[in-house]
């Protein structure tokens, strides 16, 4: 079967959404399962669409209920249901780091694209202070995602290297259905979703939901430290011969910064949060003249503004396809934080009389032996917006499909910093700044300050082409070009005085390729085989942090080559895919923090990956993913030999689930067990960050059609867990622990 569209039929997922888009969501998901027909639009030439048992690279899909049972307390915590990504998602709602397949990194994700619709959100992966999950929130609107590492990736979109995770909206049909669920949670979470869909006139359908939820944090943090409201749009036009779709989703949502913690002061553990009542409101000093400004660091990392688009598909005959996607994302992520800096002391060791010192809120008097650590009050305020557009047109022959494609993208980043203004603190939940420490009233506090002013454009321009031969009924060869300009100009004011001491026009091309083969074995399995190259440009932070490497900024262009192998099985009960890799990165800097020098590194990785799933007649299913790698730092001024830091060796989830009756009532109990190795926390290899096991479960009622109870526990054992440890300071005796157990219990109603 082609992927595309062959003549006299429409033969993937464009057929489904160009001929038949009022069927029920639900309905046309069930059917594709019965079927074996799961169609991924990730990796297809303007998200196009594919089968997955005839897609020749490794794509994870995670629809609806699958993220019901996983319950991520973030977008980045949904990703570790993908295999060969490692996620550390302890920094709470925004925040996270995302790695994929051994490939180089010292935090954020600079490797990882979100895509709705399957346009990018931001085509710059990751800037400092702002990685692509904390733009985007999940809530009951989506119908699914999809998690595409490598593969055709370089060519297509905004040719990321990595890993593209595509959300799809749920969508409207014939009928008209809504939903509305409360949730609560045992550490005061109150929240609200809901959503509707239906027709609003003939082959008119709409989609809208959203959510608003409040809450004091996983660790509590004396206030309600989390607070968001979002709000999706989704209308879809359908014509005899093509559809219209637009969306907006409104997004105002922010929570708690959670930064690494002494990991050697008894009382401080995966409970603790520096934020409280008694420091969220503090002061910073910056600029030449010393101007004292307050802020609010209760407000920690978020996102407000919106994420909008849309896509025109059309049959222009003749076996001529085309389909343009388009986005804009515009608005503020802005970040707050109370930043550790170095180890834990007590008073005795830095007070001016040696011996005590005093809260400068509450004036209570703190013994010598105190546990006290300096805290940074860092502002990073960023006003961004991106608009991409991907145009593609296909055709099909008799044996052969082509595709050619035109990828633009415009991407905005004004920021202005200042980092730093530490000051000793008070080592307990909340813990007050002190007086009675002579460095902790100096203007630029106790250590180093960075303050900058910047503003950033970036432009792509792309062209790519793809083709596929189908040389047998059996055996088809893909072939992907991409060439692609990439052009910055950036300004920084580095001090905060009105003088721009760095500036850069940048303009430089890449061509990337992709070949890949897939072969059936028989209707239900086959195997695949690709190859590709492909190139992450630098955006604004790349040159400023990196001002020192840069040379016409090729040392700054990351170069990446990746192989993979992979088997597929795929029948009404059973989905498993297994998929070894191996990988170049050339050309990656790393810098511990802004201002500290760059290291330039090689990386190399190959691993396995095994993504699977089973169910059974008798309510009984189960999950598996995991990925065992081997990581080597290939180059590098001081560590070379080295594993590439903080990236397990192994790690792996299995999550059973078993459906039964009781009494007129349908139940279903699940659970989820992940097991991650050791990992280095540095590329030096000198601190290790221990492995760890972490159980969830849950539980749902079905009381009647329509309502719908759902109780879930994570972290059920509370195990204490390092995912990072202090990324500043690597020498420090500072971590990031995983979540501490929480509970929560929501209700749903169904309206039919």
């Amino acid at each position: 079967m082609k992927t595309l569209f062959t003549k006299g039929m429409l033969a993937s997922a464009v057929a489904v959404a160009l001929t038949q888009p009022a069927m029920a969501q639900e309905d046309v998901k069930q059917q594709a399962k019965d079927n074996a027909e799961i169609i991924v639009v990730s990796g297809t030439p303007g998200g196009a669409g594919i089968r997955k048992i005839d897609a020749s690279f490794a794509v994870t899909n995670i629809d609806a209920s699958d993220i019901e049972k996983l319950a991520p307390k973030s977008t980045a915590d949904l990703f570790k249901a993908i295999p060969g990504v490692w996620v550390e998602s302890s920094g709470g709602e925004s925040g996270a780091n995302v790695f994929v397949r051994g490939f180089p990194g010292g935090g954020d994700a600079p490797f990882l694209t979100i895509a709705l619709e399957n346009s990018p959100i931001y085509p710059a992966p990751t800037l400092s202070f702002l990685e692509n999950s904390q733009l985007f929130r999940i809530d009951d609107t989506i119908e699914m995602v999809e998690g595409l590492r490598g593969g055709p990736n370089p060519v297509v979109s905004n040719g990321q290297p990595g890993l593209t995770t595509n959300f799809r909206l749920k969508r409207g049909g014939e009928s008209t259905e809504a939903s509305a669920k409360y949730t609560i949670s045992d550490y005061g979470l109150n929240r609200v979703d809901v959503v509707a869909s239906g027709a609003l006139d003939d082959d008119l359908y709409y989609m809208v939901g959203g959510y608003i939820k409040s809450s004091e944090g996983i660790r509590d943090a004396g206030f309600n430290s989390e607070q968001g409201n979002q709000f999706t749009v989704n209308i879809t036009k359908v014509f005899e011969k093509g559809e219209l779709n637009l969306y907006t989703r409104q997004t105002d949502d922010r929570g708690t910064w959670y930064l690494p913690t002494p990991l050697n002061v008894e009382g401080i553990d995966a409970n603790y949060t520096q934020i409280g009542p008694l420091n969220r409101q503090g002061t910073i000093t910056y600029g030449p003249n010393d101007t004292t400004e307050s802020f609010d660091f209760g407000e920690g990392r978020g996102w407000d503004g919106h994420v909008s688009g849309g896509s025109i598909k059309l049959d222009l005959g003749n076996d001529w396809q085309l389909v343009d996607r388009f986005n804009l994302t515009k608005g503020e992520a802005n970040t707050f934080g109370l930043v550790p800096n170095g180890s834990a002391t007590t008073v005795a060791n830095v007070a001016d009389n040696g011996e005590s010192a005093t809260g400068a809120v509450t004036g209570t008097v703190y013994d010598g032996d105190t546990p006290i650590q300096q805290i940074g009050r860092w502002v990073v305020l960023k006003d961004i917006e991106a608009f991409t557009n991907d145009l593609a047109v296909s055709k099909s022959w008799e044996d052969f499909d082509t595709s050619f494609g035109i990828y633009s993208a415009s991407t905005k980043a004004n920021d202005w910093w200042s980092i730093g203004n530490t000051a000793y603190h008070v080592l307990q939940p909340g813990g007050e700044l002190l007086d009675g420490i002579e460095c902790n009233t100096d203007a630029q506090g106790c250590d180093w300050n960075y303050d900058i002013s910047s503003v950033g454009d970036a432009s792509t321009f792309a062209l790519y082409a793809t083709g596929t031969w189908y040389a047998t009924t059996d055996l088809s060869i893909d072939l992907g070009l991409r060439r692609e300009n990439h052009e910055v100009n950036y300004s920084v004011d580095e001090d905060l005085d009105g003088k721009i001491t760095k500036a850069l026009e940048y303009d430089e091309t890449k061509t990337s390729w992709t070949v890949g083969a897939n072969y059936a074995l028989n209707d239900t399995s086959g195997v695949f085989v690709r190859m590709n190259r492909g190139y992450k440009m630098p955006y604004f932070d790349d040159f400023r942090d990196n001002w020192g490497a840069y040379t016409g900024g090729n040392d700054l262009i990351k170069e990446v080559t990746q192989g993979e192998l992979g088997y597929k099985f795929m029948n009404d009960s059973i989905q498993f895919f297994a998929t070894a890799f191996a990988n170049e990165v050339k050309g990656d800097t790393f810098v511990r923090r802004p201002g500290a020098p760059a290291e330039i590194l090689t990386n190399e990785a190959y691993g396995l990956e095994l993504d699977g799933r089973y169910s059974h007649d008798s309510g009984f299913s189960l999950s598996v993913n995991a990925t065992i790698q081997e990581t080597e730092i290939t180059a590098s001024a001081n560590n070379e030999g080295n594993e590439s830091q903080r990236q397990p060796g192994w790690q792996v989830r299995v999550t059973p689930s078993y459906g039964f009756d009781i009494g007129d009532m349908y139940a279903t109990v699940y659970g989820t067990l992940s097991a991650v190795d050791d990992r280095f926390g540095n590329n030096e290899n000198t601190v290790v960050l221990e492995g760890y096991e972490k159980v969830d479960v849950g539980l749902t009622l079905e009381p009647t059609e329509s309502l719908r109870l759902q109780f879930s526990v994570d972290n059920l054992t509370d195990e204490q867990g390092i995912t990072e440890g202090d990324p500043r300071n690597p020498d420090s005796p500072n971590g990031r622990y995983i979540m501490p157990r929480s509970m929560k219990l929501s209700v749903s109603y169904l309206f039919f």
